[in-house]
């Protein structure tokens, strides 16, 4: 698909589990991974800045998640940061790519937002809407959300 938002990406397709952007500075791809740690960031920028508890909650979160080292989850969140700074328009198209994870794999993604949203101890209407418009945009079904939203809960509330 060709792309006309700014000068940097000329086109991008997916290609399995990967989106395959071309830019004037060459060809990147993108894997779930990627995925994953530009949606943490976007939701948890999205209150003015991130904070040091959910850096370190993204950092955990993506290690756990992905089987790397910390080294490996650092070197993803930095590039990640970079890349979507760089490449505003890159949020869109990995939200395209969203939509080919499984459903498990989705909901997942909802529970790690949900945590990193968390993870400062405020709950910011700024972050909850990004979250809302992520889970939108790479179409988690609702009932998906809910459980996700179960498992925070569940593992959150005392006496539960």
């Amino acid at each position: 698909m060709t792309v006309d938002m700014s000068d940097t990406i000329i086109t991008y397709k997916l290609q399995g589990e990967s989106l395959v952007v071309e830019s004037r500075h060459g060809t990147k791809t993108y894997d779930s991974q990627f995925l994953v740690a530009a949606l943490l960031i976007s939701v948890a920028r999205r209150s003015g800045g991130i904070s040091s508890e959910e850096t370190g909650e993204m950092l955990e979160l993506i290690e756990e998640h992905f089987q790397i080292k910390g080294a490996e989850s650092l070197e993803l969140l930095t590039r990640a940061m970079s890349e979507l700074a760089d490449k505003p328009e890159l949020d869109q198209m990995l939200a395209e790519l969203g939509t080919t994870l499984s459903d498990d794999e989705k909901e997942e993604v909802a529970y790690m937002a949900l945590k990193v949203i968390a993870a400062d101890g405020q709950r910011d209407v700024a972050e909850m809407e990004r979250f809302s418009e992520a889970v939108e945009a790479i179409d988690i079904a609702p009932d998906i959300v809910h459980r996700a939203f179960d498992r925070y809960f569940s593992e959150t509330l005392p006496g539960e």
